[in-house]
């Protein structure tokens, strides 16, 4: 194989991780906007009934069920001030987010450190929220994010040899 072939066969692999793994991000970004909308709009007390009668038959096979327990819980501790603070929340992470795929989709030169800054500040908060959880979710988004910044540094260099034209 010549090497022309190779380089151009390792630029189209580079390219279509970018784009996946920046479309993954805005899917993830929409169902944060999503869950946000869905949690202004619903009660605490609607949430905390909701996660009752879900856990109810694990709880009635096993009293001590670590999962149903933690959920029913968490639930009743949610308050109107928690959820609008999390759902204020959501809203911004995922609109924060929906800015950086458009523009890194769009190839705006300007998006690529500023998605490399964003989603490192993601991860550190991910990270601080992990020291206090212990969620292995936030592990794995930080490795992705992680893993998507390294892309995106990769494709801003290829941007800054040779621009491609926005589609």
């Amino acid at each position: 194989m010549k090497l022309t072939t190779l380089l151009q066969d390792r630029t189209r692999l580079r390219e279509l991780l970018f784009r996946l793994s920046v479309l993954l991000k805005g899917l993830d970004a929409v169902l944060e906007i999503l869950g946000a909308v869905a949690l202004w709009l619903v009660s605490p007390g609607f949430i905390a009934s909701a996660v009752h009668f879900l856990t109810q038959d694990e709880i009635a096979e096993d009293p001590h069920d670590l999962v149903a327990n933690w959920l029913r819980h968490a639930a009743a501790r949610f308050s109107l001030s928690s959820e609008h603070f999390m759902a204020i929340y959501l809203l911004a992470h995922g609109l924060i987010k929906i800015v950086m795929v458009v523009a890194l989709l769009r190839n705006r030169l300007w998006a690529y450190p500023a998605a490399i800054f964003v989603f490192s500040g993601f991860i550190a908060y991910q990270l601080y929220r992990f020291t206090l959880t212990g969620g292995i979710g936030l592990i794995l988004l930080s490795a992705f994010d992680t893993f998507l910044i390294a892309l995106i540094w990769l494709e801003f260099r290829a941007q800054r040899r040779h621009p491609t034209p926005v589609f």
